[in-house]
């Protein structure tokens, strides 16, 4: 290698915009979307994430309908889908491995749909995120993490996964 040799320069990567209906009542936070997320621009893409099927036994939905479908019957069910982190550095689609991240607006988010009263955070990871925020939360709003829908989380089965996850359906 000679001295003009030059390294790969980093990029930022970006997440998705928020998925959320006209009166959600329910925020689902995860960390930051996997690789083939952000190349298919669809939350939870990779057919080994727990999270549509979680979601579709719970909420009586398929999991296998196409992506729009599943998003807009999540917004049926007043359930809103983001991220906390907006954008960083990461090899891959570990959260162990963001670098510098940058992180959504969760409070303009909240601000602009006073509707929110829960937010579940999909995983440890998303929960570290969210309380390195420091969110000064709207009453009546509560929090809770949830063990995650990744297929690296396999602390948890399936059933297990289902009975934790039965509070997305809560009152609202």
């Amino acid at each position: 290698m000679d001295d003009t040799a030059t390294f790969p320069v980093p990029v930022r990567i970006t997440g998705l915009p928020p998925v959320i209906g006209t009166a959600p009542g329910t925020l689902v936070l995860g960390s930051f979307p996997s690789v083939l997320s952000l190349c298919r621009r669809e939350y939870y893409a990779n057919p080994r994430n727990q999270f549509w099927r979680i979601t579709g036994e719970i909420l009586g939905s398929d999991h296998r309908l196409p992506y729009a479908v599943r998003a807009a019957r999540l917004g049926e069910h007043r359930v809103a889908l983001w991220d906390v982190v907006h954008s960083c550095y990461r090899d891959g689609s570990a959260d162990a491995a963001i670098r510098d991240p940058a992180f959504n607006d969760i409070a303009g988010l909240l601000d602009a749909h006073r509707t929110i009263r829960c937010i579940l955070l999909n995983g440890r990871a998303a929960g570290m995120y969210f309380s390195g925020l420091d969110l000064c939360l709207p009453e009546p709003v509560t929090v809770c993490i949830l063990p995650s829908t990744s297929p690296a989380n396999a602390r948890y089965p399936l059933s297990e996964k289902v009975k934790r996850w039965e509070v997305i359906r809560a009152p609202q």
